[in-house]
């Protein structure tokens, strides 16, 4: 989802900064080509498009069709409604949807909609766009707190959150500031616009940690009782069989909605809500890391220690030492 270079070409809509959609950078991801981001000296290193849209508007893939970026990618609807086809799939989004798309995710994407008016905004970043200050403290941009619902896992590279219609006028708030200050350059103008950035993955983060909820919001019950489930019981030893049977489904059936909905399994699921307890005792708690991996429902801590660092490029200290130094440096 980007500019003419691969990605979603948001005509008749508008850009502020260069065109995200990149350029080649002569790597390969699956067959697919990868874009960089366009990087432009004396601009902060991130882009907005505001798309608006009537009845039948269509913007597609491009010349690129299917590709992959090395920036992060945050849509949100604002108004109206379409369908984005990925793989040949189509995803229904109505207002208040965000659509997250991580770095190297191979995307062919395609909007359209006939609704009588859509607004749809795009953020483009690269990953340390939000490290400016300190840059490579954390050896992996996977490790950064805000940047954890961009781990791209899920199938086909991109994860679909819900807005609560409340927080909704905030999004469009938080994405027209950081437009505003892209397109109207001023003194501070680079630091405020990382500043909106790092409010909107503020709120993305906070919206990331309350799966159930976005899908009660989309009507999936089932999903949000297995979601249920996990929330109660991850903090102690449970398999695919006992979520399965907390919800009346065999393991397989489970595994079938579950995978095909969400394009991750339970046990994925059930690793990323422990691994989100973990930075949380990180962060707020001086729990050593073997009381961290007690209380999270790993029997030790090197286990803890594994399936962190392969989630995020750092183990549980790093990234603690790393955030505290971040929190130093920020200002009161």
């Amino acid at each position: 989802m980007g500019g003419d270079h691969g990605g979603i070409s948001a005509v008749p809509g508008r850009s502020s900064g260069p065109r995200p959609g990149g350029l080649p950078t002569g790597r390969l991801v699956d067959g697919a080509p990868v874009f960089g981001y366009p990087r432009v000296p004396g601009r902060p290193p991130v882009a907005v498009d505001r798309f608006e849209g009537g009845a039948h508007a269509v913007v597609d893939a491009g010349p690129g069709g299917a590709h992959a970026h090395d920036f992060i990618v945050l849509s949100h609807v604002e108004r109206g409604s379409g369908r984005l086809r990925l793989d040949g799939r189509w995803q229904q989004l109505s207002a208040g949807d965000l659509v997250v798309v991580a770095p190297g995710e191979v995307v062919a994407p395609e909007w359209s909609s006939d609704a009588d008016e859509v607004v749809l905004w795009s953020a483009y970043f690269p990953p340390d766009a939000v490290e400016r200050r300190n840059p490579g403290t954390l050896g992996s941009w996977r490790a950064h707190p805000l940047l954890f619902p961009f781990v791209g896992r899920r199938a086909g590279g991109v994860q679909r959150l819900s807005v609560p219609e409340a927080e909704r006028p905030v999004w469009a708030r938080r994405f027209a500031d950081l437009d505003r200050e892209l397109r109207e350059p001023r003194d501070g103008a680079a630091e405020a616009a990382l500043a909106h950035l790092t409010l909107l993955l503020v709120e993305l983060a906070r919206l990331a940690t309350d799966v159930p909820g976005h899908l009660r919001l989309r009507d999936e019950p089932l999903l949000a009782a297995v979601f249920d489930v996990i929330e109660r019981r991850f903090a102690e030893p449970i398999s695919l069989r006992e979520v399965a049977a907390e919800v009346g489904l065999t393991a397989g059936h489970l595994t079938t909605v579950v995978g095909r909905r969400t394009g991750r399994t339970v046990q994925q699921w059930i690793t990323e809500r422990r691994l989100a307890e973990a930075r949380r005792l990180l962060g707020e708690t001086d729990l050593t890391v073997q009381a961290v991996a007690g209380r999270v429902g790993y029997a030790d801590a090197g286990y803890l220690t594994r399936r962190f660092r392969a989630a995020h490029g750092v183990p549980p200290q790093e990234w603690r030492a790393a955030g505290r130094a971040r929190a130093r440096q920020t200002p009161a």
